[in-house]
Formats: structure tokens, sequence, C-alpha cells
């Protein structure tokens, strides 16, 4: 099941926190961890805007684009990711909702 994402708040992720979201590539399966929850203030989306942050284990960085990730409680979520560097040696990334 794919979720809409015009209709995901940060309420439905923030009790996602510290989750695994599946991200299944050529070169095996990526786990992604939901970190961080960021409430950003109002946007024209219902519910305002907001940011996630995922970190996975290090290694070679995933490009800037949209992934299909899967959470046993969400679904398959098609989330735009930006990779953010390392930190704390993983790789970071985030989604903006706005």
């Amino acid at each position: 099941m794919t979720v809409e994402l015009a209709q995901l708040t940060a309420a439905d992720f923030e009790p996602r926190l510290d989750d695994e979201f599946r991200l299944a590539t050529e070169e095996g399966v990526i786990a992604l961890k939901l970190v961080e929850v960021r409430r950003l203030g109002r946007a024209l989306r219902e519910g305002g805007a907001f940011a996630l942050t995922f970190r996975s284990p290090p290694g070679p960085f995933l490009t800037q684009a949209i992934y299909p990730l899967k959470n046993t409680a969400l679904g398959t979520v098609e989330l735009f990711l930006v990779p953010m560097g390392p930190k704390e040696g993983d790789n970071c990334y985030e989604a903006v909702f706005t």
C-alpha cells in the first residue's frame, strides 16, 4: 500500500521515531532509521510544514531523488530524500514537506 503524501502530517511520523524504513536497491536493502521529526510552522498543506531526518549505516550515499520507503506501520511512502552528509558515523538524509 502506497501512502498519499498530501495526507501525511508530522503527527503521522512522530510515533514512528526510531522506526526502520527499508529501501530496496540493486545492491540490496538499505535500512534508514527515522531519527527526527521537526515541525517547521505554517504551510499551505494541512498540518503545517515539517522535516524528517533519517540515518543509514555508513557507505555510499544515495543520490538526491524520490525513493519508496517501506515501514511496517505506514506502508510504502515515496519520499524525496536529500543527502545531508555524514553524522556521527552514519549517512544522514532529509525529507521536507511544505
